[in-house]
C-alpha cells in the first residue's frame, strides 16, 4: 500500500491540509477535526484503495483504515508539519452548524484521553493474565522474586493511572503535560497515601479539612483536576508579567491547584467514581445479565458512534479497581465474534476472488478483536449481516450474563486475549466464555446465511461485486 499517495488523496477530498484543525488516530481510524466538514467528499474517500469506510461522529471525520492506520497517520503528519501556513485558527466557513454539540465534545474528549493509554493498560493487564496462566500450570514460584517483580509490574499501569491520565488529559486540555502529570503525582504521593491509610484528620491552612481518599487506580478525579487547571493556567498566563512568566506561571498554577485538588475537585471526582462503582456493583450483583446483554447487542452502535472508548473504558477501570473484574468485556467479546461470523458467512457467497479474500480477512480480524474492517467493509455494506451480528451478540451476551462470565483484566476482547477470562477462583469462567463465543459465531453465521438466501438485495449486491 502506498500510504503517501493515499494520504494525499484523502487530503484532496477533505478540502486540503488547510482545512484540518486537529488530527489523531486510534487503533483502526484516522480521526480528523475539520474547519469546514462540508468540504468532505465522503464517496470519493470511501472508494480509495485502503479505506474501509468513514463516518462523521463526535465532531470528527473518522476514516477507517485498519491496523496499519499509524502508517497513514505518519504520512499525513509529515505533510502537515511541512506545511508553512499550518495554524489552529478556524476558517470563516466554520459556523455553529458545523460545530459539534456539547455531548459530542465530551465523548471526543474522553475518547481522546483514553485511546493513547490503551497500549500501556493492555500491556500491564496481559502481564497479570500471564501470571494467572503460569500459576494454573504451577510454572512459577509464587514466593520467588520473579513472581513478585512481574506482579508489581502488572499492577503499575493501574496504580499510577492518575499520572498517565493526567499527561494525556493535559494534551487534550492544552496545558503543559508535565505540569499536569505533577498534579497526578500529588494524588498518589507516598506521604498522602500514608495519611489516607492512617485516617487521622488532615487540614490545610489550619482549618480546611482534606478528604483522605485513595486515588490510586482512579481516573475521574484527575480528569476533572486537569480540566480545571487548564482554565487556571490560562488566567495565570494573562496576569503574569512576561519577564517572570517562565517560572511564575507554573508556580502559581500549581500552588492554586494543590488545595483545589485535595479539598474540592479531587473529592468530587472520587465521590462520583464511588457512586458509579456502586451502580455497577448493584448491576453486577442484582442484574448481572444486563451489561453483557446490552454491550453484546449494541457494541456495533457504540463503535459506529465513537462511544466505545469514551463510555466503556471509565466504566471498566472503575469496576476492575473496585471488584477485580468487569462484566462489560464479555459483551464486547461475543459482539466481536458475531461480527466475524457474519463477515465469514458473507465471504462464503462472495463471487469475486479478491473480494472474497478481503471479506474473509476482515472476518478473521474481527475474531481477533478488531471489528472495524468487518463492520464497515462488509456487514454494514450488505445491511442484514449487521442485524444478524446484533441479534447473535445480544443472545450470546444474555447467556454470558446468566452464566456470570467475568473479564479479570482489561484488554481488547478477541480470540488472542481469551486468557483474560481465566478466573483462578472459578475455572468455569473461561469455559463459559468459550461457550458463549461458539454460540455467538454459530448464531451470527446461520442468521447471515438465512438472510442471504431470503434477501434478493444481498444476492444482487454480491453479483454486482463479482464484476468489480
Amino acid at each position: 500500500m502506498d500510504y503517501k499517495r493515499l494520504s494525499q488523496d484523502i487530503l484532496d477530498n477533505i478540502g486540503g491540509k488547510e482545512n484540518i484543525d486537529k488530527y489523531t488516530h486510534c487503533a483502526t481510524r484516522l480521526r480528523i477535526t475539520l474547519k469546514d466538514p462540508n468540504k468532505i467528499n465522503k464517496e470519493a474517500i470511501e472508494d480509495l484503495n485502503g479505506v474501509i469506510g468513514s463516518v462523521y461522529s463526535s465532531g470528527q471525520y473518522q476514516i477507517i483504515i485498519g491496523q496499519n492506520v499509524s502508517k497513514l497517520y505518519s504520512e499525513i503528519d509529515q505533510t502537515m508539519k511541512n506545511a508553512k501556513n499550518l495554524n489552529n485558527e478556524r476558517s470563516n466557513s466554520d459556523n455553529d452548524k458545523n460545530k459539534p454539540g456539547k455531548f459530542s465534545k465530551v465523548l471526543d474528549t474522553i475518547s481522546g484521553i483514553f485511546t493513547p493509554l490503551l497500549p500501556a493498560i493492555t500491556a500491564a493487564a496481559m502481564v497479570k493474565t500471564l501470571l494467572i496462566i503460569l500459576e494454573l500450570f504451577n510454572a512459577i514460584n509464587k514466593s520467588g522474586d520473579t513472581y513478585k517483580i512481574l506482579t508489581f509490574a502488572g499492577d503499575t499501569a493501574f496504580y499510577f493511572i492518575p499520572i498517565l491520565v493526567a499527561f494525556s488529559a493535559s494534551l487534550k486540555f492544552n496545558i503543559n503535560p508535565y505540569l499536569g502529570s505533577l498534579m497526578g503525582m500529588i494524588l498518589i504521593h507516598p506521604t498522602f497515601v500514608e495519611m489516607t491509610s492512617k485516617g487521622d484528620s488532615v487540614e490545610m491552612f489550619g482549618f480546611i479539612p482534606v478528604t483522605l481518599a485513595n486515588y490510586s487506580s482512579t481516573v475521574i478525579p484527575i480528569i476533572l483536576i486537569i480540566w480545571a487547571a487548564s482554565y487556571i493556567d490560562k488566567y495565570v498566563d494573562k496576569i503574569c508579567p512576561e519577564a517572570l512568566k517562565f517560572f511564575l506561571r507554573p508556580l502559581v498554577t500549581f500552588l492554586i491547584m494543590v488545595p483545589l485538588s485535595l479539598i474540592v475537585i479531587g473529592p468530587i471526582g472520587y465521590w462520583f467514581g464511588q457512586g458509579l462503582g456502586l451502580i455497577l456493583s448493584n448491576l453486577q450483583t442484582n442484574a448481572f445479565w444486563i451489561l453483557p446483554f446490552v454491550f453484546g447487542a449494541l457494541s456495533p452502535i457504540f463503535i459506529m458512534t465513537g462511544m466505545h472508548y469514551a463510555v466503556t473504558i471509565p466504566l471498566v477501570l472503575q469496576s476492575i479497581a473496585d471488584h477485580g473484574f468487569d462484566m462489560l468485556g464479555v459483551g464486547f467479546l461475543v459482539a466481536n465474534i458475531a461480527q466475524g461470523g457474519a463477515a465469514i458467512a458473507i465471504g462464503r457467497y462472495a463471487k469475486n476472488k479478491k473480494q472474497k479474500g478481503l471479506i474473509y480477512s476482515s472476518g478473521f480480524t474481527a475474531l481477533l478483536g478488531v471489528t472495524e474492517p468487518a463492520l464497515y467493509g462488509v456487514n454494514l455494506k450488505y445491511k442484514k449481516p449487521m442485524l444478524a451480528a446484533i441479534i447473535a451478540g445480544g443472545i450470546s451476551g444474555l447467556l454470558a450474563g446468566i452464566l456470570n462470565v467475568k473479564r479479570m483484566s482489561f484488554a481488547p476482547t478477541g480470540l488472542t486475549t481469551i486468557p483474560i477470562f481465566i478466573d483462578p477462583n472459578r475455572y468455569q469462567n473461561l469455559i463459559f466464555a468459550i461457550l458463549c463465543i461458539i454460540l455467538s459465531f454459530i448464531l451470527s453465521y446461520i442468521l447471515t446465511t438465512i438472510f442471504i438466501h431470503k434477501d434478493k438485495d444481498i444476492k444482487n449486491k454480491l453479483e454486482e461485486d463479482k464484476n468489480e
